[in-house]
């Protein structure tokens, strides 16, 4: 039971029926009642510990099977993922749960001039539930969606006139705009806020941002399609570390797996010891603050067979990222006919004092290093390449970044 964090004081007559529901709906699910079978409440979280574990396929099958509405309100459907596996699905009602992350999370306030950087693709919620934390802080906003690199000159001018304070978008679009800046010398001293969130935070922001935007701190929320948002920081915390919000129940399982309960009363989505595939620990942060925090330390499943070796994708990309020169970088497998076999390629953005043989000198690196890879490409080596692009390739729709792209040939 002491891996259980509860931000609330105690478990309130509340929690407990709201757990009660979403057993109940759970058990409603054909495919997944039998696994439900003999467990006949939760009241307390003693109980709670012996419901069994669910993943994204598994909440995926419950939300085809219930469909869920808001009771008083319009009912919203988002998706996110589809890039490397499944998508997910997610409901929210009208507002989008964000009155209770602006309770407990300020970012932004009347005064602030935000430009929203999350794109308002088909079906991703980030952008427009950012637009409802403008609503609540009563700021004036741009909500100005994904950004080509060839607009990033006229739109960073337009931010400096204009006299912007905060923006907000993923690590991955943000890294560009503000690596952008620091390579052509552009400075928003103006610029006193930066949100996130979507994915992990990128490193080189914390190179970057300070160039451009010295008097910025970054602002962040964690959480998931399924999940809505879990927890929050600020800049006075570790950007790995984060305060959950009391409508979130966190425990720790096997492998430092995190699972959540939604103990929202009017919450949609049945999450019910929900595991999102990150791992993490209980920490005290950094900032001061009294409760148990949250250390997200990260995906459990960057791990993917390639000629039957087994890659860590992220620890490539995080390793490729620390070079002099670059900018940006993400894994791409091509898939073949069986007798050629899988290729893979090192895409890297450069930055603009990156040396002439920058790839020659990325893939000595690789190849030779502690990864492995010199014996997958013994008989051929042209099978792994590094390419220097413009952009990683996003998802089209959301303007998301992956550390992997696989594709067909």
């Amino acid at each position: 039971m002491n891996d259980f964090l509860l931000s609330a004081p105690t478990l309130t007559a509340e929690h407990r029926q709201t757990m009660r529901k979403l057993l109940a709906e759970l058990k409603t699910v054909p495919d997944l009642a039998d696994r439900y079978d003999g467990i006949e409440t939760i009241d307390s979280l003693d109980d709670l510990a012996k419901i069994p574990l669910m993943v994204k396929n598994d909440l995926n099958v419950a939300l085809e099977h219930i469909k869920p509405k808001a009771a008083d309100a319009t009912t919203w459907t988002f998706q996110s993922g589809g890039s490397t596996g499944a998508p997910k699905l997610g409901y929210a009602p009208t507002g989008l749960y964000m009155e209770e992350v602006y309770a407990h999370w300020k970012p932004l306030d009347r005064d602030d001039l935000f430009v929203n950087a999350w794109s308002a693709g088909k079906m991703w919620g980030s952008h427009y539930l950012n637009n409802c934390l403008v609503d609540l802080s009563k700021c004036t906003a741009i909500s100005l969606g994904a950004v080509a690199p060839n607009e990033y000159d006229a739109w960073l001018e337009f931010f400096r006139v204009r006299h912007v304070t905060a923006i907000g978008g993923t690590p991955s679009v943000l890294r560009l705009i503000f690596g952008h800046a620091a390579d052509t010398g552009v400075t928003l001293p103006e610029m006193r806020k930066v949100t996130w969130l979507g994915e992990a935070w990128d490193n080189q922001l914390n190179i970057d941002i300070p160039k451009v935007a010295p008097n910025a701190g970054r602002w962040g929320l964690y959480g998931s399609t399924e999940t809505w948002v879990i927890g929050t920081n600020t800049p006075e915390c570790a950007q790995d570390t984060w305060h959950p919000l009391p409508s979130q129940l966190i425990h720790i399982g096997e492998g430092d797996m995190l699972d959540f309960t939604s103990l929202k009363p009017n919450g949609l989505n049945p999450v019910l010891r929900y595991q999102t595939g990150d791992a993490g620990r209980y920490v005290t942060c950094q900032c001061g603050r009294e409760t148990t925090a949250v250390q997200v330390l990260g995906r459990r499943d960057g791990v993917v067979k390639f000629r039957g070796f087994l890659l860590n994708v992220d620890d490539i990309v995080a390793e490729v990222s620390t070079r002099p020169g670059v900018m940006r970088a993400q894994l791409r497998i091509t898939e073949f006919t069986e007798d050629r076999g899988a290729t893979l390629d090192l895409l890297v953005v450069p930055s603009r004092d990156a040396a002439p043989d920058l790839p020659a000198q990325l893939r000595a690196h690789i190849v030779g290093s502690a990864f492995g890879l010199s014996t997958v490409f013994n008989h051929d080596p042209e099978s792994f390449q590094v390419v220097l692009v413009d952009a990683p390739v996003a998802n089209d729709r959301t303007g998301k970044t992956s550390n992997l792209v696989m594709r067909k040939a």
